[in-house]
């Protein structure tokens, strides 16, 4: 709540120190302001921006990484291909894990793909050695469909194994 003219009052303080703050800004630069106040100094600086842009990557990566965690391990689950759209790009895993052979596991990125994400990507999917992804012409039981990419390894099999241990824990 707001009183006009009371001694806590935020915009007289704020109109205050906007004043104050033109006076020091006048008194050392030579070209002065004309108007009545300065707020120069309580806009963004470029360190703040460089902040918010490390603090924005941050959480753009624990997103992508929850994201493809979550991906892999529901099709760990069922066999078939999940999917996440990121807003510029369509993200899917698909983990095939038959009882006596190899876990194999794909990943296709459709659409634009902003610098970096697919070994990004790659490098997030657990179980799996970011150095063995091979590019792919098609994923299990379809072709590749257009601007998308595909690549596929080996994910090791204990690594599956927790991840359906964590999975199922409540």
């Amino acid at each position: 709540m707001r009183e006009d003219g009371a001694v806590d009052d935020f915009y007289a303080a704020l109109e205050a120190n906007a004043k104050a703050a033109r006076t020091r800004y006048n008194t050392e630069h030579t070209q002065p302001i004309n108007g009545a106040t300065y707020i120069g100094h309580l806009l963004p600086s470029d360190e703040d921006r460089i902040r918010y842009q490390a603090e924005s990557g941050v959480r753009a990566l624990r997103h992508l990484r929850q994201a493809v965690h979550g991906l892999t391990c529901a099709s760990l689950g069922d066999g078939y291909e999940h999917s996440v759209d990121l807003g510029t790009s369509v993200v899917g895993v698909q983990v095939r894990a038959d009882d006596g052979h190899e876990t194999y596991c794909a990943v296709r990125i459709t659409g634009p793909v902003p610098a970096d994400l697919v070994a990004l990507v790659l490098e997030l999917v657990p179980g799996c050695d970011p150095q063995s992804w091979a590019p792919e012409a098609r994923m299990p039981h379809r072709s590749l469909i257009g601007n998308e990419q595909i690549w596929s390894t080996l994910m090791d099999p204990h690594a599956a194994a927790k991840l359906l241990d964590s999975e199922a824990e409540p």
